[in-house]
């Protein structure tokens, strides 16, 4: 179900991305090529941090904003969605606010920081 649900996600996010210069994520379909194991927690209170999909990448101003390209050659951050929690180096949460994204549990930031190009 988990797999469904980040499927669904990852096609809704490439489909309103456009490509343009953030922090840029590809997900990978396999676990050797991540630089980051994530899961997708279902409470807010429970995730690392909290990640809000922008539309343009000029809008992935700081952590947790993520912008979603459509090639690994293009991404800062290759992601794979494994499907246990414990399985994960970083547990997110997908909020629907821009305002709403950052850490979390700052004790993860040296994960994933922001990359400014």
């Amino acid at each position: 179900m988990v797999t469904v649900f980040v499927a669904f996600l990852w096609g809704f996010f490439l489909l309103v991305s456009d490509t343009v210069a953030a922090q840029k994520v590809f997900k990978v379909p396999y676990e050797s090529q991540a630089d980051l194991k994530v899961f997708i927690v279902p409470y807010d209170s429970q995730a690392d941090l909290l990640v809000y999909f922008v539309k343009y990448e000029s809008q992935a101003t700081k952590d947790g904003l993520f912008y979603a390209v459509k090639y690994e050659s293009q991404a800062d951050f290759r992601l794979f969605f494994v499907d246990y929690e414990s399985q994960a180096n970083l547990k997110i949460y997908i909020v629907d606010y821009e305002s709403q994204a950052g850490w979390r549990n700052k004790s993860k930031q040296h994960l994933l920081k922001f990359r400014k190009n």
